[in-house]
């Protein structure tokens, strides 16, 4: 109708983009801004009488001379109204566009470049973008350069540098440091939690279950010493192969393989409290009959505030699978309705391989074990948006991708990171190498919305989306198996445990399990 023509004109012009479509939310939010201080115009108006309005002006500003029509008019008029608007206005409207956007803009004219360069903006766009914390984390660590410059150097992010942390002995404890440590283990979980580090459960030498849990007190100073404390806790049982994603502030835990070599598919809730002295754990109450079949060395994460999806794993009788369910929880999580997801898409049974939350009721699926004992490497989405359940395969076109790249892997992990990222770390190709490199998967190359899938799948440049990163400083060995998780900035990722390679090199079993714990910084002040 009119009034969306209106709007639509109004942001087209101002800031260049095609007529395409109707109005969008925020373009809207936009135009209603602008609107508050632009003259109406009659509903046959054509763009280039809406550059007039827009930009009354003699030598009109570069963004009205790219947005004007070929007809060639001279401009003979007062300066225009957006130049009229108020810093306070303009910073408002700026809050509300991507940053190309806001990068065109600022090559307008001097007061424009000002403002849009402005650090006040950028710490905005910053909060904005990646959230609060990651702000706090910034302001915390002591990198004494611009919001913008920043930003730029999260977005081109390069490298990655590790650190070891060592375990802070208490002089007032009598025990043995040894006995203050996790024993090393693999395919446990570890997750952060209300400013903790949670870990629990795994596998040690001979398929032998652990059922303990530690935590460790992170907050936000990431130090390179942390202490571990054995909480005391009845615990959902040993296990390993288990998954534990974050709700909240509590942390859901599913299914998993004891050392009787049973497969579970039972729920529990997770609590932190006395300050990590405590982890309460609870059977959740399903309702219904349907939940997933057991299983273990599956994938789980978050899809929304109450929401977690389980995809593949081994089940009975050694089987990989390839279902998916969805665990929709009550408001005070005591309980919860499981449902399969039924999609066109042929996804293949695996296990080993990784979910991550990319934004709200998206989650993107790499790698894992197949069936023919293959490694894998492909990626598929989740999307449970617009009351549509469905994968969606990513193809990427990866011949401009440097050739001693290997993207397979099985037992690797994947963590969301500041900037919009997916940190691929570590993880066995086909003959259980274990690998040691760094991965980053943008994202932001992968709609949110308006996919259009053919036969249930979408291809993408993959020398834009892939990135290997350099590690700086000190290098872990190569592990699979191992867990990892982000801090609440997104900048510092945890690395516990796994599985390295032993001693003799030319024995196929000659494995070592670690209790090592690592963290990976961003590296964003070089």
């Amino acid at each position: 109708d009119f009034c969306q023509k209106r709007k639509r004109l109004v942001f087209s012009v101002f800031f260049t983009v095609p007529l395409v479509g109707s109005v969008t939310r925020e373009e809207e939010e936009i135009s209603n801004l602008l609107l508050l201080r632009l003259p109406l115009f009659c509903p046959s108006s054509s763009a280039d009488s809406v550059n007039l309005l827009l930009f009354k002006s003699s030598s009109p500003p570069p963004m009205a001379e790219i947005a004007s029509t070929s007809s060639g008019r001279g401009h003979q008029s007062p300066p225009a109204p957006i130049m009229n608007l108020a810093d306070d206005h303009l910073f408002t409207v700026l809050l509300l566009l991507p940053v190309d956007s806001i990068l065109s803009f600022s090559s307008t004219c001097k007061r424009f470049r000002d403002l849009a360069c402005s650090d006040s903006l950028w710490e905005s766009l910053w909060r904005r973008e990646w959230g609060p914390s990651s702000a706090e984390s910034v302001k915390s660590s002591g990198l004494l350069l611009p919001w913008m410059v920043l930003f730029k150097r999260v977005c081109k992010l390069d490298s990655v540098s590790c650190h070891r942390i060592s375990n802070l002995d208490d002089d007032d404890e009598e025990e043995e440091s040894s006995s203050l440590l996790p024993l090393p283990r693999a395919s446990h979980s570890l997750n952060f939690v209300t400013d903790y580090l949670v870990l629990f459960g795994g596998g040690r030498e001979g398929g032998r279950h652990l059922d303990d849990t530690w935590t460790a007190y992170v907050g936000e100073s990431n130090q390179k010493t942390l202490k571990w404390k054995k909480a005391d806790s009845v615990t959902p049982g040993g296990r390993f192969g288990h998954t534990c994603v974050v709700i909240g502030d509590s942390l859901v835990l599913f299914g998993g393989i004891n050392d009787r070599g049973e497969r579970l598919n039972d729920t529990w809730i997770g609590r932190v409290g006395c300050h990590g002295k405590q982890l309460t754990w609870k059977l959740l109450a399903v309702l219904g009959s349907l939940k997933p079949p057991p299983r273990g060395a599956h994938a789980a994460s978050c899809i929304s505030e109450k929401t977690m999806v389980v995809q593949g794993g081994i089940g009975l009788s050694g089987v990989r699978l390839g279902d998916t369910w969805i665990l929709e929880l009550s408001e005070d999580l005591n309980s919860g309705t499981w449902h399969e997801v039924v999609s066109n898409a042929l996804l293949p049974p695996r296990s080993g391989h990784t979910l991550t939350y990319i934004r709200e009721n998206q989650v993107v699926l790499f790698g894992g074990r197949g069936l023919g004992y293959d490694v894998l490497n492909d990626v598929w989405l989740l999307d449970t948006q617009e009351q549509c359940e469905r994968w969606i395969q990513i193809f990427y076109d990866f011949r401009d991708l440097e050739e001693s790249a290997s993207l397979p892997r099985v037992g690797h992990s994947a963590t969301l990171i500041l900037g919009g990222r997916i940190l691929i770390y570590g993880g066995e190709d086909t003959f259980r190498h274990k690998k040691d490199d760094f991965w980053a998967l943008d994202v932001k190359t992968i709609p949110s919305k308006g996919l259009q899938v053919d036969g249930g799948a979408v291809c993408l440049n993959g020398s834009k989306a892939w990135k290997r990163l350099d590690g700086v400083s000190y290098r872990p060995k190569g592990r699979s198996f191992h867990r990892a998780c982000a801090d609440g900035s997104g900048r510092y990722v945890y690395v516990f445990g796994g599985m390295v390679d032993g001693l003799n090199l030319a024995v196929t079993s000659s494995l070592r399990f670690e209790n090592e714990l690592f963290m990976v910084e961003l590296i964003l002040g070089l």
